[in-house]
């Protein structure tokens, strides 16, 4: 938090610290505007959610035949069923998630990063509150729809507990990625050009996540590369316990995104204090 957020002025002129709870409802402000925002375009929601459709309709092909060929009723511990489900939760959170290393990098490249930087709130968490905005409302529309196409292909989905432990996991697995975005968009400062950054992530994030088939199915060696890395606890592991609400698997899920937060969150701090102190604005 820089010198501007650790103190306000008070009306008899003294300086006090903001309290947690008036720092937290600065933040909340932003995330309940940006939804209000989303909201007030329903169409482009709607059309962004039925996209999950397709997506599940592929699925269902593919591993319908893949199922047919082996003979066998469940492959790695799942079944067509365990596996479309899957799917439809990794598919949502993916689809879900706001990419806001670009709108970074835009602001960095333009300037407009040292007006932001010049408000009442930090640049980070802004961004953070803003685009959690989107990603609930998004969220929200991809599981109704994808889930209620992927029940008429295989049936009721998993019980009341893996919606609810996977719902707590996709919270820090938005973290997390959003950590990711913030280093790729602050990489600017010193690279400008974030494109091959951003489609390295991506790419990760497809195959080593677990977005286009579930690591379980992955040869030993490539799923425990996998699973020692960030990309697999954004995607993988909501997904996955999504289908297998256990409570060791849950603690495992936490376990692995705390440590990734940490690690990824701390350089993405100690590059942003750095990129603010030596701030060079290339236009504008």
């Amino acid at each position: 938090m820089s010198n501007r957020e650790a103190s306000v002025l008070s009306p008899e002129g003294c300086v006090r610290n903001p309290s947690a709870a008036a720092v937290a409802g600065k933040y909340w402000a932003i995330f309940r505007t940006q939804l209000v925002n989303s909201l007030a375009y329903p169409i482009d929601l709607l059309g962004r959610s039925l996209l999950i459709v397709l997506f599940m309709w592929i699925f269902m092909n593919l591993w319908q035949v893949t199922y047919g060929a082996t003979g066998a009723r469940s492959i790695a511990g799942l079944t067509l069923a365990d596996t479309m489900w899957y799917l439809m939760m990794a598919e949502a959170v993916m689809l879900s998630k706001r990419d806001l290393s670009e709108t970074i990098t835009e602001q960095v490249k333009d300037g407009s990063v040292a007006y932001l930087l010049n408000k009442p709130f930090n640049f980070i968490l802004y961004h953070f509150a803003a685009g959690l905005g989107d990603s609930v409302l998004a969220f929200g529309g991809n599981l109704i729809i994808g889930a209620a196409v992927v029940w008429l292909m295989v049936g009721p989905p998993p019980g009341l507990t893996g919606w609810i432990f996977a719902g707590a996991a996709v919270g820090l697995s938005w973290l997390l990625d959003f950590c990711f975005s913030a280093l790729i968009g602050l990489s600017a400062f010193v690279v400008e050009e974030t494109n091959a950054f951003r489609w390295i992530y991506q790419k990760f994030l497809l195959l080593l996540g677990g977005v286009l088939i579930p690591l379980d199915f992955f040869p030993a060696w490539l799923q425990t590369v996998s699973l020692n890395l960030p990309f697999a606890w954004i995607i993988y592991g909501p997904a996955r316990l999504f289908v297998d609400p256990s409570l060791a698997r849950l603690g495992q899920v936490f376990l692995q995104q705390g440590i990734w937060l940490t690690v990824v969150g701390g350089i993405v701090w100690v590059m942003y204090r750095r990129a603010a102190a030596r701030l060079v604005i290339n236009g504008g």
